[in-house]
């Protein structure tokens, strides 16, 4: 007792350096004599002991190892609980000791074939900590961050109508975002098949299904529901270089002649 005194009083008085012999009696067990494992503290007297020592003794006693005080009269394993706090002190202050006490008990549920009990804890704080990540990664559908990740989607496939003019895509099958305009599948193509060194070399493109040219402010979703719907996904697109039409030849092409049609008239008034 005279060498805890001490060392409490070295501590106080700014010394950084103590024998940690002379504080064994604040880190050790009563029952075993051992530094402390798993340290549990009765609730109602606050005496410190090894989990396993403590419930052991508790099987056929309801009394305080170390003060006799009686801790519950039929029930004293709820009134013990784990020390979080003390272990990290006897941890710091023992060097090795953690190492050692975990690769014992591995040795111990490994030689029984049962699995290490802290091994599934570390397990299940791993999978808890990358869920929080992922939860903390993924923005919340109510939220302003605009990922485009909780839209609905529209499976497309983009070939170029003409290779030797505009290469294929090595990869020709997208997903994406049914909010996505013809503007941004152009801006996409153009960084895909054309030098991207260019910021406007997208109005260079154009994108046509069936035949027809659509128009660059029109949504994938809009496109699918008026030119798709009744069709097989996935959405099929053509781009190619822009269609000039005012270089279009149209000499062939018949031009309607509209005639005016005689005014009809419905008067009951009129000649017989």
């Amino acid at each position: 007792m005279t060498d805890t005194a001490t060392a409490i009083s070295a501590v106080s008085a700014g010394e950084r350096k103590i024998n940690i012999c002379s504080i064994n009696e604040m880190i050790t067990c009563k029952i075993c004599s051992g530094y402390l494992v798993d340290a549990t503290t009765v609730t109602e007297c606050l005496h410190t002991f090894c989990k396993s020592c403590i419930v052991k003794h508790l099987e056929d006693n309801i009394n305080c190892p170390e003060c006799e005080v009686m801790i519950h009269q039929s029930h004293p394993l709820d009134y013990i609980a784990y020390d979080r706090t003390m272990q990290d002190i006897v941890y710091k202050l023992v060097p090795d000791l953690e190492q050692a006490e975990y690769k014992r008990e591995r040795e111990f549920y490994l030689e029984r074939g049962l699995p290490c009990p802290k091994d599934l804890e570390a397990e299940t704080e791993k999978d808890e900590k990358q869920k929080r990540e992922e939860m903390d990664q993924t923005p919340d559908i109510d939220t302003n961050m605009d990922f485009h990740r909780f839209d609905e989607q529209v499976n497309l496939v983009l070939e170029s109508a003409d290779p030797t003019k505009m290469k294929d895509m090595k990869r020709k099958y997208i997903r994406c975002s049914s909010l996505a305009t013809i503007t941004h599948l152009k801006k996409f193509l153009a960084m895909k098949v054309l030098t991207g060194e260019n910021p406007e070399e997208f109005r260079e493109i154009d994108i046509t299904c069936d035949g027809e040219l659509i128009p660059k402010d029109h949504t994938l979703k809009f496109v699918y529901i008026t030119r798709w719907r009744t069709k097989d996904p996935p959405l099929r697109l053509v781009y190619s270089p822009k269609i000039n039409l005012e270089e279009e030849d149209t000499a062939d092409t018949a031009v309607p002649e509209w005639k005016l049609q005689p005014k009809l008239s419905y008067d009951d008034d009129g000649e017989d």
